[in-house]
């Protein structure tokens, strides 16, 4: 058997964590996951207290190693949006650690550093580009949680299916059908993110910016 080391500790922690919360992470059921005695995960991480703030301060840095991609900058700022939207849904309950110790806008601040280079690239300065940044970050954070919610929620009856599927207030047959099924919040997230950014690009001096 390797050697234990820091990182398998923390590793163990967060999957303890995100399975069943913070509360039910002891010392000594974590030794028990891992096999080791109490006092070797004492000697790797410290105190419980030390522990947690252990598993905060990593997924600050995690979140923090987020990286564009795409060959415009409204394609990066849309793959930076879509690696936060996973990143947030992959583990909301260090999410929510890192939220009650007051570090949520430090959590965010590499993100919005990227999203801000982007949109630099695009020709927005000063409150326009402060403006497209948290556009896109509030719309990610706002996804989230409207997917978590309706995870978590009872099943409602009616349902999307059955308030849609008889519906005869529309004669597009079509879109009946669609919001009579479940929905895909992957699909939904993209159209959303990419009809967000391609709007927030827009050339200052477009018809489309200078309407009102």
């Amino acid at each position: 058997m390797p050697s234990l080391t820091r990182e398998a500790v923390l590793d163990a922690a967060a999957s303890l964590v995100q399975q069943h919360g913070p509360q039910a992470l002891t010392m000594r059921r974590l030794a028990a996951e891992i096999g080791t005695a109490v006092t070797s995960i004492y000697w790797h991480v410290g105190n419980r207290e030390s522990l947690l703030e252990a598993l905060v301060e990593r997924t600050v840095r995690e979140l923090g190693e987020i990286r564009a991609r795409g060959r415009t900058p409204q394609a990066r700022m849309v793959s930076i949006a879509r690696t936060l939207r996973r990143e947030l849904r992959e583990r909301p309950q260090l999410i929510a650690m890192v939220h009650e110790r007051g570090l949520t806008e430090r959590m965010f601040l590499s993100a919005q550093r990227a999203l801000a280079k982007e949109a630099h690239a695009a020709g927005l300065r000063g409150a326009r580009a402060a403006e497209a940044v948290r556009a896109v970050q509030f719309s990610v954070v706002g996804h989230v949680l409207v997917e978590r919610n309706r995870e978590r929620a009872p099943v409602q009856s009616p349902g999307e299916p059955e308030l849609w599927k008889d519906d005869e207030e529309t004669d597009d047959a079509a879109l009946v059908r669609a919001l009579a099924t479940p929905p895909d919040a992957g699909k939904v997230f993209e159209a959303t993110i990419r009809a967000l950014v391609d709007g927030l690009l827009k050339a200052p001096d477009s018809p489309a910016q200078l309407e009102v």
